[in-house]
């Protein structure tokens, strides 16, 4: 079986918390014995597969596979032409204290921003600074890769909604929804 849920901001991406008062995807009555397919942070939104099948979880997150993960970030300042290049071509950003060089990603400022449910609670907004959205797609799935990556050339994420994994798209999901992809 394969899920696609809209996770919340605010959720953690598994079952059991980590401490009292978490929200988890238990709340949202999944069927029993599925389990995440990767991971979104708490701060993240968006596209989550839960799936029973060990086979699935391999191809897509093994990275050989080099499964495509599409992302909208909405970052703090107006992106410029040299920043995205530098996202285009992979920047260095640290996981577990040591150094990555991420691979190269798909970045575009985008012009017509999509319509998205407000979030709770909603972000930031300071009216000196600019903001703008951006797509990404990466084909890694490294810990807050997308945040590390934009802080890296210095845009700050102030929302990430991740839109698809592959050929799944999140769709028309509204945040806490989900549907069963294939039995």
């Amino acid at each position: 079986m394969l899920i696609a849920i809209h996770k919340p901001f605010g959720v953690l991406s598994q079952f059991t918390p980590e401490a009292e008062g978490q929200r988890t995807l238990a709340e949202f009555d999944l069927p029993k014995k599925v389990y995440p397919v990767g991971r979104l942070d708490r701060d993240s939104e968006g596209l989550l597969l839960l799936t029973d099948e060990k086979r699935k979880v391999d191809q897509i997150l093994n990275p050989r596979h080099k499964i495509e993960k599409r992302y909208y970030a909405q970052v703090e300042g107006d992106p410029t032409p040299e920043q995205l290049k530098k996202l285009r071509k992979g920047v260095t950003i640290r996981i577990n204290k040591r150094d990555h060089k991420t691979a190269p990603a798909e970045v575009k400022l985008l012009v017509d921003i999509p319509e998205f449910e407000a979030r709770v609670p909603p972000i930031r907004v300071r009216k000196t600074v600019p903001d703008a959205w951006i797509e990404l797609v990466i084909t890694e799935g490294k810990n807050r890769q997308v945040r590390r990556m934009c802080a890296a050339v210095g845009l700050p994420v102030l929302r990430l909604i991740r839109r698809q994994i592959d050929t799944y798209k999140l769709g028309e999901l509204k945040q806490g929804e989900w549907r069963v992809l294939s039995k």
